[in-house]
């Protein structure tokens, strides 16, 4: 037997996350005892032990922390291909486009290089209509698995590359973003670990994607939430330099001299065919 139903895989991947077969069975919307026999009918139809069950709870073995990475590739690939085929065919709403991309980009960086993007594929003749989507720090490579994006624009060191096609766009360094009355604000530069050591002005945290580890700073969820409480000398951030684009007359931004330099890249799932999507990286290798 060499292959899985959806439904299966769907299963499987909730008992793994949750360990649990009562929590599973509550996310799936279904009862316990026939969460548990098809479970028990997976493992009998692969003829190996996923999981192990006892007293204390339940574990995952070897091949069940395979079927859960795979799984989750799994269904991941499949939702994608269900929305890329809606936006294709134009079922993401009444009276849709026939021809629409979506582009991941991280809320606040690179305005001026998606601009010139934009307009460039704009008179691209047939030019598919791109919708921008504005995501976490760490949030657009999720994008691009489970097919919420077609494309995204993607930032090494924070972002992962592994397991899709990129080229790259353009490289900058990082500067701090910091009140525009607080003492820091007066150096010519500064270290990283002077900006994450301010006692009063502790690190701004991105609360839907951990971009940043657990600490004191508060937790933001957009960037206008960010500026504000900046402006208000709550926090401080580290950005790319293009993020002087979007700073406020109560903001100072200060080059940092020992953060990794940012490189922008354009990226995209490496088995895509869509010709929409090739006309947009043509578009974005010639920038």
């Amino acid at each position: 037997m060499d292959t899985l139903e959806t439904r299966e895989l769907r299963y499987f991947v909730t008992v793994a996350e949750e360990l649990h077969f009562g929590r599973a069975a509550e996310r799936l919307g279904m009862a316990q005892p026939p969460l548990s026999r098809a479970i028990q009918q997976l493992e009998r139809r692969l003829g190996v032990r996923l999981l192990e069950r006892d007293r204390r709870g339940v574990t995952l073995t070897g091949a069940g922390e395979v079927l859960l990475h795979e799984g989750r590739a799994a269904l991941d690939a499949a939702t994608a291909a269900v929305r890329r085929t809606r936006r294709a065919g134009g079922a993401d709403g009444p009276g849709g486009p026939r021809d629409r991309l979506v582009l991941a980009v991280k809320a606040g960086a690179s305005h001026e290089l998606l601009h010139k993007l934009l307009d460039a594929y704009a008179a691209v003749p047939d030019a598919a209509e791109i919708e921008v989507a504005p995501s976490g720090t760490c949030e657009q490579g999720e994008m691009l698995r489970d097919g919420r994006a077609d494309v995204a624009l993607m930032h090494t060191p924070f972002n992962s590359l592994a397991g899709f096609d990129s080229e790259e766009l353009m490289t900058e360094g990082q500067i701090a973003i910091l009140p525009a009355g607080h003492p820091l604000a007066a150096r010519g530069t500064l270290t990283l670990a002077e900006v994450t050591g301010i006692p009063d002005l502790p690190l701004a945290r991105w609360a839907r994607d951990g971009a940043y580890p657990p600490g004191p700073g508060p937790e933001i969820r957009d960037q206008t939430q960010l500026a504000q409480l900046i402006a208000l000398g709550r926090t401080v951030a580290v950005f790319p330099d293009s993020a002087r684009s979007w700073l406020w007359a109560e903001h100072t931004a200060v080059p940092l001299t020992d953060a990794p330099p940012v490189v922008t890249h354009i990226a995209w799932p490496a088995h895509s065919r869509s010709l929409a999507l090739a006309d947009l990286i043509r578009t974005a290798a010639r920038l």
